[in-house]
């Protein structure tokens, strides 16, 4: 069994106005050392051992369902998890 993390991030040529405005409010509080906001997602996902090759099995997943990959980009960690 395979624990995998991915992260999705909007790629740096699209614009992200939900980003600017935490930006914005972070200034507001007084947290001026901030410079940029990007917003993104994170999953986690549980996926059984197969004969497939589980980096092309999530890069798969990625590119079919989980990220648009015209506007976003993504990465995944892959740890084997134990059995319970």
């Amino acid at each position: 069994m395979y624990k995998v993390k991915v992260f999705i991030t909007l790629r740096e040529s699209v614009l992200d106005p939900q980003g600017s405005v935490v930006k914005n409010s972070l200034h507001s509080l007084d947290y001026n050392e901030v410079s940029d906001v990007r917003i993104g997602k994170y999953m986690e996902l549980t996926v059984e051992k197969t004969e497939r090759n589980i980096e092309e099995v999530v890069k798969e997943m990625c590119e079919r369902l989980l990220a648009n990959v015209v506007i976003e980009d993504y990465r995944f960690e892959i740890e084997e998890a134990v059995a319970q």
